[in-house]
């Protein structure tokens, strides 16, 4: 049972209709030159104006297109194509791409910043923004246990929870499992 939050972003499981890999839903979307927030595997991502993904620092309301899982760039420093689990900010690569699993109904893993008890199963929620970590490149973003509610508009929903040797409903920073509730740009019949 974890005693202290130690959050690890959205990490990605499996998709609401088919399980397997993610062979095939990963799409790459480009990432603007110079873009200067670091974005950390795990991450939430969405479409901007220009074509470009760009962290999605939302908490009570989103509008993702997904998660971000890596990025490719040509290193500045070095000229050589670098593949990389996090985004550092303000990289200048004309050709950089994030890789991001793009699929409205993929099932992701996060930690709560409480205790989750049975009764939030179902509930929506919203999304605990931290700065990720720059020594293993991954997400620090939780759910924000407090707000789990009906509201239709809060961008996660909690479908399951992770039971085994590290979690169980009622822990302190219980593990759950999540969808997009509202929000993934997918399914705004408005668009960008």
């Amino acid at each position: 049972m974890p005693s202290s939050a130690t959050p690890y972003g959205a990490m990605p499981q499996a998709g609401l209709s088919v399980n397997g890999s993610f062979t095939g839903k990963v799409r790459h979307i480009k990432i603007a030159s110079a873009y200067g927030t670091a974005i950390f595997y795990g991450d939430f991502v969405k479409l901007v104006a220009a074509g470009t993904v760009e962290k999605d620092e939302g908490t009570t309301s989103m509008t993702p297109v997904g998660l971000f899982v890596g990025c490719k760039y040509t290193d500045p420093n070095t000229n050589q194509l670098t593949f990389n689990q996090q985004w550092v900010a303000s990289t200048a690569a004309s050709d950089a791409a994030a890789y991001v699993i793009d699929d409205p109904n993929v099932l992701f893993q996060m930690q709560c910043d409480g205790t989750a008890a049975q009764t939030v199963l179902g509930s929506n929620c919203a999304v605990v923004q931290t700065a990720g970590s720059t020594s293993i490149g991954t997400s620090k973003n939780a759910v924000d246990i407090s707000t789990t509610a009906t509201t239709n508009t809060l961008p996660l929903r909690i479908i399951d929870f992770v039971d085994g040797p590290n979690s169980a409903v009622g822990d302190s920073y219980t593990d759950v499992i999540c969808k997009f509730n509202a929000g993934h740009l997918y399914d705004n019949t408005t668009g960008l």
